[in-house]
Formats: C-alpha cells, sequence, structure tokens
C-alpha cells in the first residue's frame, strides 16, 4: 500500500506500519500520479476541502478526480474507491447550493464518465457519499467540546441544518468492504453509489449541546447554545473567514446546510456491506473524555486509591 504526501515528515506516525510506503509527491502533478499508481490494482481518493474559494475547490474536487482517472487508465488501476459527501449529485451538479456541493458534484460526474459502463470500462467505480464524520481526532466533535470550554455560551449559525453523523471506522470498512468484494456491482460494472451514515439525525444544534455534555463542560450540562437568524450567522461566517488560519465555519459551509445532510434512502448505505453503523454518543463520550482529570487509566487508579 502506497500513501502518497507533499512532506513526508508529516506522515512521520505511518512510517513504523508494516507493508506501507510512504510517498512524497504532488498528487495534483499528473505525471508524478501516474508514477505513483503504477503497480497498484486500487485507488481510494480521500483529498478534499472544506474551506476555499471556486477555484481552490474546482482544483482538489474536479480536476484532481479527472487526473485521477487518466492516471488509473494509464496505470491499469482496477479499482477506484472516491469519498465524495452527501448531498452531492452528479447528475445535476449546479442544483446544489454550495460551491462545495456543486465542486463535489462535477468531481463524481467526471470519475463516472471516465469508467463508463460495459465490459471494457477502465476501472470498476464505487463512490461514497458519507455524512460528516466523527471520530476520535476529528475537528468536528471535539471543536464544538473545545468551544465550549472557553465561551461562556455559543451563538450559532445554521442551528437547525440536519446531519446523521457517521463514524469514522465504519467508513473505514466500507472502504475496505469496497475493495474486498466490490458490493453492488452489476455485472458490466455500473458505478455504484452509496450514502454512509449513522444511526441518528440531529440537529448542529443538538451536536453542539451534546459535544459540551459528553465533554463534561459544567458537570456535564454543557453551555447554553443560541440559533442565529439567517443574516446575522452569514455575517458571523464572514467575519470568522477574516481571522487568521483556517475558519471555523464559512459562508459557503452554511450555504452546504440548507441541503439536510441525511440519507435520502434511495441508495444502498452501510447495512448493505453487512455493516451496523455505529451510535454517535457512546463513541464520542469515549473520546471526548479521555485525556480529562478523572477519565481513562488514570481515574481508574485514583478512584482505587480513594483520592
Amino acid at each position: 500500500m502506497t500513501v502518497p504526501t507533499r512532506r513526508r515528515a508529516n506522515a512521520r506516525h505511518l512510517l513504523h506500519l508494516p507493508l506501507l510506503t510512504v510517498l512524497e509527491c504532488n498528487v495534483h502533478d499528473e505525471v508524478a500520479l501516474t508514477a505513483a499508481l503504477a503497480g497498484h490494482d486500487a485507488v481510494i481518493n480521500l483529498v478534499a476541502i472544506l474551506h476555499g474559494s471556486q477555484t481552490a475547490f474546482d482544483k482538489v474536487h474536479v480536476a484532481l478526480p479527472q487526473k485521477l482517472a487518466r492516471a488509473s487508465r494509464a496505470a491499469g488501476v482496477r479499482q477506484v474507491v472516491h469519498l465524495s459527501a452527501l448531498g452531492a449529485d452528479a447528475l445535476q451538479p449546479q442544483v446544489a447550493p454550495s460551491m462545495y456541493l456543486r465542486s463535489k458534484s462535477h468531481g463524481e460526474a467526471a470519475l463516472m464518465q471516465a469508467a463508463a459502463s460495459g465490459a471494457l470500462a477502465p476501472f470498476a467505480l464505487s463512490i461514497m457519499r458519507p455524512s460528516v464524520i466523527f471520530g476520535a481526532e476529528d475537528k468536528f466533535m471535539n471543536l464544538f467540546a473545545g468551544l465550549q470550554k472557553v465561551a461562556p455560551f455559543v451563538p450559532l449559525a445554521g442551528a437547525e441544518a440536519q446531519f446523521q453523523p457517521v463514524w469514522v471506522e465504519d467508513v473505514a470498512r466500507a472502504v475496505v468492504c469496497c475493495l474486498t468484494r466490490r458490493p453492488g456491482m452489476s455485472a458490466d460494472q455500473t458505478p455504484q453509489v452509496l450514502e454512509l451514515c449513522g444511526p441518528e439525525i440531529f440537529t448542529l444544534k443538538q451536536l453542539v449541546q451534546l459535544a459540551g455534555q459528553l465533554s463534561g463542560v459544567r458537570e456535564g450540562r454543557g453551555r447554553p447554545v443560541f440559533g442565529l437568524p439567517n443574516w446575522l450567522g452569514h455575517l458571523q461566517a464572514a467575519l470568522m473567514a477574516l481571522a487568521p488560519g483556517e475558519p471555523l465555519m464559512s459562508r459557503d459551509n452554511l450555504d452546504s446546510m440548507r441541503r439536510p445532510n441525511v440519507a435520502s434512502g434511495k441508495l444502498p448505505g452501510l447495512a448493505s456491506l453487512g455493516i451496523t453503523p455505529s451510535a454517535l454518543r457512546p463513541v464520542a463520550q469515549a473520546y471526548l473524555t479521555q485525556n480529562q482529570p478523572g477519565q481513562g487509566l488514570l481515574g481508574l487508579r485514583q478512584r482505587a486509591s480513594g483520592r
């Protein structure tokens, strides 16, 4: 298995893994990308951004899948697994409400066109559309919990937006299933699209409240969360975009949230792969509290000693 990275130093934590090669490579360089794929049977595309300009979104979500399709064909890759996003629609890209979702849709369309159905298809294609992904080092529940540790209350744009969060390990299992079983592939290798979602639907406000509660803020009560009207939410996002570094939320994020981030029910999901989706609460509570005093192994020792 090969993992490309622009800076090998950033992948130091992966270097010890067996059967894994970390390759310093700019995947946007099509020549280098084609060379990196040589000798591989399958490729998994996880490259994405959440914030940026139209040009940035097009570079990562549209141009890169186009290059990946050409490179896969040239290198003889037999299977491509592409991580897209819930809310993307390859058949109607322009209908999507945000730059993020429109670019994701165009990227899907490019890969589907390249992997045209039929016996002569250059590679089998699986497209996965996850809802928001949570996990131990996420910038989702951890972000909401961190905010409540320093802020007395949380003014929240898009408070009523709906999400169906999916655990990162369930997504990883789905990728492995596609690589090993090619589930749902028809005899003519028609591209398969799957929606990856957890078992529960939450509003954004409920998720922020839950992050505070599970992480123990105010003894498990969390901070007050106030939903903002649309105009004020867009103003908040615009001001956040002016701050240095990656913004917590952008106006394009708010545009994306106009489309419910939940399963449509029209496409197969985790169950079609034999995977039972994991609930958010027990998983998130485990990683939101693991580094807190009184939790984990240190907590067990403290309680055993009566301290």
